[in-house]
């Protein structure tokens, strides 16, 4: 039978080892972990026959890239908070699939990412992760072509942690450095509490605490807030040119030019682990859904990790 359980996975799997017409055709596919049995044979139902179909000469018509990108734009991308974005980025590579079938879909973002060597990494994951689910959509949802079209995409790794940090001692500077009230209100905020700029400016004081119902990995976050920014809340609203301009002259008066507004989130963290704060509770404080967002303070826990050390074989 073409689908077994793998009882170390916890899953099932297809599997298809069949000779026709002299020709011997073999798939293998590990099937999501949630699928239950039912599922798993409507699957093999249908994998089966289309390997029978395209053995025999009778697959479907290779389908053309850009009319998965149209489906997707259509139906998907819509809903999506940056879905204009998304058309945005695609429209800019289109000359790259333009007449290209599904099953090209791996050289065609082989093509993107040399005809964009200049281009940053970071933009050439995001067009080639667009141009990818859009194909993956139009084939798991619009039933074009026979297999998962994106899976021998590569997408580049993309390595833009900043560590940029600043003391609390710079921090008081800069506030009072800054001729804006509101924006030396954000900064004190910032620092005290390592919200991004947005969940400030969404965040609900209830019990005197930051009360976040929505947040960047959707998960609600309540933060404590701190005795010394109480006096910060209630802050007159400012819009983003008037905060970048008056940031910016802050940052200037204490020598930091490199500074960003969201490096005092990075900086929240810094101050909380040279206090002694373990990593785990700094991951939630700044609301990491794993911990691996949270590894990349891990070097400024060198002291702590001393201190661990050297306690090793001393006598309770």
């Amino acid at each position: 039978m073409p689908i077994y359980r793998d009882k170390k996975r916890g899953a099932f799997v297809f599997e298809f080892d069949v000779r026709i017409g002299g020709e011997r055709i073999r798939a293998t596919k590990h099937l999501p972990k949630t699928w239950n049995r039912a599922q798993a044979d409507e699957f093999d139902r249908k994998e089966s026959a289309a390997l029978y179909a395209r053995a025999q000469g009778l697959g479907r018509d290779d389908q053309a890239i850009e009319d998965a990108v149209n489906l997707y734009l259509m139906h998907r991308a819509t809903a999506l908070k940056h879905g204009r974005n998304v058309a945005a980025e695609l429209a800019l590579i289109y000359p790259h699939y333009k007449g290209r079938p599904m099953s090209a879909l791996a050289d065609v973002c082989k093509v993107i990412q040399i005809k964009g060597a200049g281009l940053s990494p970071a933009t050439l994951k995001n067009r080639i992760s667009y141009l990818r689910a859009a194909c993956r959509y139009a084939w798991k949802h619009h039933d074009m072509g026979d297999a998962d079209p994106g899976a021998r995409v590569s997408v580049p790794t993309v390595r833009n942690e900043r560590h940029v940090y600043i003391t609390r001692a710079e921090m008081l500077m800069m506030a009072r450095a800054c001729r804006s009230r509101p924006v030396r209100a954000l900064i004190r905020i910032a620092y005290y509490s390592g919200m991004r700029l947005g969940e400030i400016e969404r965040a609900q004081v209830i019990d005197g605490r930051f009360v976040l119902t929505d947040t960047k990995n959707g998960d609600p976050r309540i933060i404590p807030i701190h005795p010394r920014i109480r006096c910060c809340l209630g802050y007159p609203r400012i819009n983003r040119a008037s905060l970048h301009f008056y940031f910016s002259e802050a940052r200037a008066a204490i020598k930091r030019p490199d500074l960003h507004f969201h490096d005092l989130r990075h900086s929240a963290a810094s101050e909380m682990i040279n206090q002694g704060v373990d990593l785990y509770t700094v991951g939630a404080v700044l609301g990491h859904r794993s911990a691996a967002s949270t590894k990349r303070y891990a070097h400024l826990a060198t002291d702590r990790l001393e201190e661990a050390i050297r306690k090793m074989g001393k006598r309770a």
